[in-house]
Formats: C-alpha cells, sequence, structure tokens
C-alpha cells in the first residue's frame, strides 16, 4: 500500500502545495495547514489491477492525486484541483519540471460555471436546511403513529390521545376497521373487558395501525383518521435531524450557535468565495485562489451578516455570473486533445526518467 510517506520517500511528486484558506489568505491563528499534491504511480501498479487514484492521511488534511485521477477532475471543473492547479507560489512546495506540461488555458472553460456557482447555491441551501434544524430542534423521543390519528368530534377533530384521555379510554382496549373508499379512515370500537379487540398498535407493529375483527352488530365510537402522510414525512424529518446532529463538527456547531445568525459561518464564508471566483473565471479567463476580499469574507465568517441578507447578495452575484456566462469568451468545455495528449508525455518522460 502507497503511503504519503512513499510519495516523498521515493520520488513519485509531480506537485505538493499548501490550500485551503492560508492559500486563501483567509486563515487564522487556530486554522489547519492543509496540503495537497500529484503523484505518478509506479508503472507496474499503473499497468496493473493495483491503481491507486487518491492517497490522505485520517483528517484529509493532506490529499494527494495520481496525475491521471488529477487530470480527469480538472476536466470537471473541479473547484478544488483548478485552485490547486494555479495555486499561489508562495504556497508551493515542490514541482516537478513535467507538471508544467500542463497549461492551465486548457482547463478553463464555461463548465466553471456550474462547478463554482453550481456548488455554491447548493452550499446556500444547504445552509437554509442548517437554518431550518436549528430554529426547529427536534426532541429526541420519538412520536408513534397515535400521535397523527384523530377522532371525529363533534364539527372538529380532537388528537386520538386527547380523545382517550378525556373518555378514559385505553388504547390497548380498542379495534379499528378500515372504512371502504375511505383512505386512511377507520371505525373506532371499544371493548372495556379487552376480549375481543388487537388495540390499535402493539409492541410488534409500533409504526402501523392495527385492524381487528369486529363481531356483527358491534356499536362504532367513533371515527378516526390516521394522517399516514404526515407520519412519514415526520419519520423522514426526524432521521435526517438525528443523523445531522450525530454528524455535525460539534466546534463549529458552536461557533455558530455563538454568533447567533444561524448559519454555519464558515460554509458560508467559502460560497461567497466560490461565487466571486465563478464570476472572474467567466469574466477574466483567471483563477484568483489568494482573495482580495478578505476582510468581506472574513466578516461572513466572523457571522456580522443576518441570512437573508446573504440570501439576497447571492441571488445578486448568481445574476452577475449569468451575465458573464453569456458574454464569456471561454469555451464551452475544456481541450481535451491537448490535455490528453499532455498527460501521455507527462507519463511516458517521468517513467523513463526513473
Amino acid at each position: 500500500m502507497l503511503t504519503i510517506q512513499d510519495l516523498h520517500q521515493q520520488q513519485w511528486l509531480l506537485f505538493e502545495t499548501v490550500t485551503g484558506s492560508q492559500a486563501y489568505g483567509l486563515a487564522l491563528p487556530e486554522s489547519d495547514t492543509d496540503l495537497k499534491g500529484v503523484f505518478v504511480l509506479p508503472e507496474s501498479q499503473f499497468y496493473g489491477l493495483d491503481y491507486v487514484p487518491q492517497i490522505s492521511d485520517e483528517k484529509q488534511d493532506q490529499v494527494y492525486y495520481e496525475l491521471r485521477r488529477f487530470v480527469e477532475l480538472l476536466c470537471k471543473s473541479n473547484p478544488n484541483l483548478l485552485e490547486l492547479l494555479h495555486a499561489p507560489e508562495d504556497m508551493v512546495r515542490y514541482r516537478h519540471p513535467l507538471f508544467d506540461r500542463l497549461n492551465p488555458a486548457w482547463f478553463l472553460s464555461k463548465q466553471c460555471k456550474e462547478s463554482f456557482a453550481g456548488y455554491a447555491w447548493s452550499q446556500i441551501k444547504k445552509a437554509r436546511g442548517l437554518n431550518k434544524k436549528i430554529v426547529n430542534p427536534m426532541s429526541e423521543v420519538r412520536k408513534t403513529v397515535l400521535d397523527f390519528c384523530y377522532i371525529n368530534y363533534q364539527q372538529g377533530s380532537l388528537p386520538l390521545q386527547t380523545w382517550l384521555a378525556q373518555t378514559r379510554r385505553r388504547q390497548e382496549h380498542c379495534g379499528l376497521v378500515a372504512i371502504p373508499h375511505m383512505r386512511d379512515l377507520y371505525g373506532l370500537y371499544y371493548d372495556e373487558n379487552q376480549t375481543s379487540y388487537q388495540g390499535l398498535v402493539r409492541p410488534k407493529t409500533v409504526d402501523a395501525l392495527v385492524l381487528s375483527s369486529i363481531p356483527k352488530g358491534a356499536q362504532q365510537e367513533a371515527l378516526l383518521y390516521y394522517n399516514k402522510d404526515g407520519y412519514r414525512k415526520y419519520c423522514k424529518d426526524y432521521k435526517q435531524y438525528w443523523d445531522w446532529v450525530a454528524q455535525r463538527n460539534a466546534q463549529r456547531y458552536a461557533g455558530t450557535l455563538a454568533h447567533g445568525q444561524q448559519y454555519d459561518a464558515k460554509n458560508m464564508m467559502h460560497t461567497f468565495r466560490l461565487l466571486d471566483m465563478a464570476e472572474e473565471i467567466l469574466r477574466d479567463g483567471t483563477v484568483r485562489v489568494q482573495r482580495p476580499n478578505r476582510d468581506e469574507l472574513l466578516a461572513i465568517r466572523a457571522g456580522q451578516y443576518t441570512y437573508e441578507t446573504l440570501l439576497e447578495r447571492a441571488t445578486h452575484k448568481l445574476a452577475a455570473i449569468e451575465t458573464a456566462y453569456a458574454q464569456s469568451p471561454l469555451p464551452e468545455a475544456p481541450d481535451l486533445a491537448a490535455i490528453e495528449q499532455a498527460l501521455v508525455q507527462i507519463r511516458r518522460e517521468f517513467y523513463q526518467s526513473t
């Protein structure tokens, strides 16, 4: 198994640079130093079955791409890899002469609108989802089917649980029968002695209503409506919310609560960085990694703007990106012919020199 240490010791590296907040000029005292690079797989592994597209450390702070994988992602206008290709010189730690065979201009195209701005917009939607989760936290105590059942009462309805409490009845003594041609509507019957009916739910059927056989002539006590669609949506939302709680970055979430704006401010900062870069690429044909508006972006990270203000600004930026796209001199797609020729030449010459 090839390791990051092997790349350095056995000289399989083509390129290595500092990336992330350090390269963007957005680093804070507590910021990590992220590294990314490009390597050439040993010849026997490349031609054999053991192709390794990527190597990284456990924290993903150091990520190295095999040459072919690197170029594949560049051809898809991947923002992280385009930034790597345009890394500021003072961030570059190693550059093999063959790496310069990859002309950055070959990879810039109108595809960058979707890869930069499209991704940024998806993060704004993600921020909206985070906002919803923070504003509307869900109780860890999970609701049951019975919480989505209602009893017809006078000219309206009562929650089933309320009706059971008011009438001093127990769900275990109830029996249900589906009413034909009336979706999710049931006739409810009651047996105080609990000799005839199955109850509304049972331990093994807690997520579904239970039907009973109703003796002929039994008196119907009430009509019950089960909001099945509401229950299904609740189950989906419950899972998503508690999965998010389990997976969220505790430190960043604490920061979100601290600034009180109810969005992930670090993520929002990078969203605006990507929007700015999308417009610059389409308009000027340049990838500017180190950002000139450091103060503005750090103000976003510090939570100095409301979510609504940022959403409005993002909408205006997207409109400017659409204009830049319509007027852009960039080609529709990367120059695949030139890229493939360079890829073959780099690998052939690298293997000849080792």
